[in-house]
């Protein structure tokens, strides 16, 4: 799980510190939010649909078991491998193996979130392979040294003059910032790759246990070229990405890309089966599909299990206020926005991402345009609240919290403390304490007042209007 051990706010105020990228990011976010808006009114029964993909999650993940084992059956029955990876290391070790027995020395990708979680690119260059990806946006994050800054727009932080500076440099050609001109730039250098590539590699949105299918939906012709022309296929997949049905999978197409893009549909939407048959001339001779754990089943036994009905659109990133402001990498993880808040802490551990819980608003606008209704600020809640249980919280934070519970459980004692606020603000006219208050308190009133306490409360007013 690719993350970072700088502070929150270290990281913030680097992301702050580039108002451009941050300013395409907005862009970019607002624009999905704008046309998911548009294109929700064009399928019928919106309301009904997203109440029923949430139906076909919330019963695929009670019977996840049973669900991952009709899968594995099917894909067998067609010639296909299925391997199981416990955590991100034995995911990475499966894949090797596959590769190293095939003698693959070159590798292209397809878009994979799962990949970048378990650090698949690292650990098959250390085994002495060439790696090459080859979605757009992972392409240029790749050529960058770069990682992606949203779930389905990789590189929504770069502007096209960044790209055009990033070819220019890594690939040896002329610059230009037209973005024909760059997307033939990438076609040109990834057409040998393809041709030439042992083994490919990619995500699976859905897999379908009653029969055995990979469901890949992509904007880019690239997800069909590495699925058939290498010898040899591998499927990444979060063992939640299943669905029981063909007809379960149809709902979900109805708002995946809506919920991500605005699309009514992805441009490509391909459904593999299995390797290539005898009579059939393209296709991989191999298929493999690895379906990793890495701590999901850590949420399936808990109180945070309605985050595997994610789809992974990216629509609650696209309407965080926090996402908008502070962009992708600050939330140092491969899994940003209010999803990643919940899903890195499952996968990387609560120590490690702390801080993410808290850096939400809790609106609930991310709630509102989940397709599959996921109550995302309960979760963040209850995280929050196993942070205070394991220690991560701040002890000025710890002990302020206790001090206020103490003060706010017996009347006297909170009237008390009322009062001599009361007597402060008076005190200081409301001037530099209520302007700036001292210690990491300071930091609320960076950009805003405290209010200075009323002179006389409600129950003392409530009082005297009545003696």
């Amino acid at each position: 799980m690719q993350m970072t051990h700088r502070p929150l706010e270290a990281r913030v105020r680097e992301a702050l510190s580039n108002p451009d990228r941050l300013a395409a990011i907005r862009r970019a976010a607002v624009r999905f939010y704008e046309n998911r808006e548009s294109v929700m009114g064009s399928l019928p029964d919106a309301e009904a649909t997203r109440d029923l993909a949430r139906a076909i999650r919330a019963h695929t993940i009670a019977n996840l078991d049973r669900y991952l084992a009709q899968f594995e059956d099917a894909l067998q029955s067609l010639g296909g491998h299925v391997h199981w990876a416990r955590d991100a290391a034995e995911a990475c070790r499966i894949v090797q193996e596959i590769a190293e027995a095939a003698g693959v020395r070159r590798v292209v990708k397809s878009k994979s979130m799962v990949s970048e979680e378990i650090g698949l690119n690292r650990s098959l260059e250390n085994a002495g392979m060439e790696v090459v990806e080859s979605d757009l946006g992972e392409f240029i994050a790749q050529l960058s040294g770069d990682h992606p800054s949203h779930i389905i727009a990789p590189v929504l932080h770069l502007t096209r003059q960044e790209v055009g500076r990033i070819f220019a440099e890594k690939l040896n050609v002329p610059y230009t910032d037209e973005i024909p001109e760059l997307n033939a730039i990438a076609r040109r250098k990834l057409r040998d790759v393809y041709l030439n590539a042992d083994m490919g590699v990619s995500g699976c949105n859905f897999a379908v246990a009653e029969t055995g299918t990979v469901c890949l939906v992509t904007n880019e012709g690239n997800g069909r070229m590495v699925t058939t022309l290498p010898r040899v296929h591998v499927a990444l997949m979060g063992m939640e990405r299943i669905v029981p049905t063909l007809h379960d999978l149809a709902v979900m197409l109805q708002l995946l890309a809506r919920s991500a893009t605005g699309q009514k549909m992805t441009v490509y939407t391909s459904l593999i089966t299995g390797p290539r048959r005898p009579d059939e001339p393209h296709g991989p001779e191999e298929m493999h599909v690895v379906i990793v754990d890495n701590g999901r089943s850590r949420a399936l036994a808990g109180e945070l299990a309605e985050i595997l009905y994610c789809i992974r659109c990216g629509a609650c990133l696209n309407i965080c206020p926090v996402y908008r402001v502070i962009g992708g990498h600050a939330y140092g993880s491969v899994y940003p926005g209010p999803v990643g808040s919940v899903v890195s802490p499952i996968l990387g551990g609560i120590p490690a991402h702390a801080e993410l819980p808290h850096a939400s608003t809790l609106c609930g606008a991310c709630q509102e345009v989940c397709p599959v209704r996921i109550d995302l600020p309960t979760l963040l809640l209850r995280l929050r609240r196993e942070t205070v249980h394991q220690g991560q919280t701040p002890v000025w934070l710890t002990l302020g919290m206790k001090g206020f519970a103490i003060t706010a459980s017996r009347p006297g004692r909170f009237q008390l403390a009322a009062r001599l606020a009361s007597w402060l603000s008076r005190l200081t006219g409301g001037g530099w304490f209520m302007g700036r208050l001292p210690g990491p308190l300071g930091a609320w009133t960076r950009f805003r007042a405290f209010p200075p306490f009323a002179s006389h409360s409600f129950q003392s007013l409530w009082r005297k209007r009545h003696e």
